[in-house]
């Protein structure tokens, strides 16, 4: 089994650097699970458009795609000057921020290419474009290392045997490798923990049914697709033992916006007494977002619900039409937050903020070995 994932899963790259040919190249998460194809974008526009329409998607791995994308930017810029490689940057930056408003970690690895381009003034142009290549590069392999750590610390709260639910897909392809939520799942398929997990098909884009439930069954681990509207039921009938989820933003007071149907998959959890973890990257971790009602959630379009997989329309013509991407489940419901640094439990305002107290003091994040 765990071969299998060696194999399969890990050596799936969702999003790459063609450095020579002056493209981002990502797993077109689109066409899955019917066809596996990788697209290189060497437009900004192209980039912008793949972020937007979820060709490439995932907290981690949008902000790893929105860094290559300024480097990219950036490097095509025929400034010599500082000031004018700043003007140029910011244009850019600008410019790929305005595809996903809810995802903090597009904003976040944004501003850290900004700081880092900041940080080389003084240097000639081609130094500075090196540079910003270099942090492009560190920010995927510092994921890889941070989706490794959540797994392990979320693998010290599930036992061997127990079914898993997640909601749309912090898996492998949504990051650099491992995933966040599926991190704890896949560390333990290689431990033989023999999890069962189930896939809430996340309406209305799929991304269980198309892609968790796919790679997932690619890694050979045991997976049971259902409805969103099943989780209940199988919850009640005692298939459940956990539910892991990734998330888009952390707020201040631990509020946690994620994919549409999360918090009700909270709610029933929070019901039937089922532990509800939300898998979270520093990065996504947001303290100047004090409460859930400070995150702005973003409205997709309507033909999304009505008529999006359907052969033909699958609602009247005409009728309104109410489609955000994402909701947030109040931090009430959560059990505790896994980052890469350890578990956090409530109260979340307190331990959020020493959290990054801690690292501030340490001047590094830890990683766990």
């Amino acid at each position: 089994m765990s071969m299998n994932y060696r194999s399969s899963i890990a050596s799936v790259q969702a999003v790459a650097l063609d450095d020579e040919n002056n493209s981002l190249v990502i797993l077109d998460q689109t066409l899955l699970p019917n066809e596996k194809k990788y697209i290189s974008l060497s437009e900004q526009k192209d980039i912008w458009e793949a972020i937007y329409s979820l060709r490439v998607r995932g907290a981690p791995a949008i902000g790893i795609a929105a860094a290559y994308g300024a480097y990219l930017g950036i490097k095509a810029s025929k400034a010599s000057a500082y000031g004018d490689l700043l003007k140029d940057f910011t244009e850019v930056k600008n410019y790929l921020a305005s595809s996903r408003p809810t995802a903090v970690n597009l904003f976040w690895a944004l501003n850290r290419m900004e700081l880092r381009l900041k940080m080389e003034k003084g240097k000639s142009a081609d130094e500075i474009k090196s540079a910003l290549k270099d942090e492009a590069e560190s920010i995927r392999k510092e994921d890889e290392e941070v989706c490794k750590a959540i797994g392990k610390f979320g693998l010290t709260l599930l036992k061997p045997g127990w079914g898993i639910l997640t909601h749309c897909n912090a898996g492998t392809i949504a990051t650099s490798r491992y995933g966040t939520a599926l991190a704890p799942v896949y560390l333990g398929e290689e431990l033989g923990y023999n999890f069962k997990v189930f896939a809430d098909e996340t309406r209305p884009l799929l991304q269980g049914a198309r892609l968790t439930a796919w790679e997932l069954k690619e890694a050979g681990i045991d997976v049971t697709l259902i409805c969103d509207n099943m989780a209940s039921i199988i919850m009640k009938e005692g298939k459940i033992q956990a539910v892991l989820v990734g998330c888009d933003r952390v707020a201040a007071n631990g509020d946690t916006a994620n994919k549409i149907g999360t918090s009700g998959v909270a709610v029933l959890a929070k019901y039937y007494g089922i532990p509800f973890y939300v898998c979270a990257p520093m990065s996504t971790i947001d303290l100047n977002c004090n409460t859930g009602r400070d995150i702005h959630i973003e409205l997709r379009p309507d033909d999304e619900i009505t008529e999006k997989w359907y052969s033909r329309r699958m609602a009247p013509e005409g009728v309104k039409v109410y489609n955000p991407c994402f909701d947030v489940t109040d931090n009430q419901l959560i059990t505790a937050i896994i980052t890469q640094k350890g578990i956090i439990y409530p109260p979340f305002s307190d331990n959020l903020a020493s959290l990054f107290k801690e690292q501030d003091t340490l001047g590094k994040e830890k990683i766990v070995e």
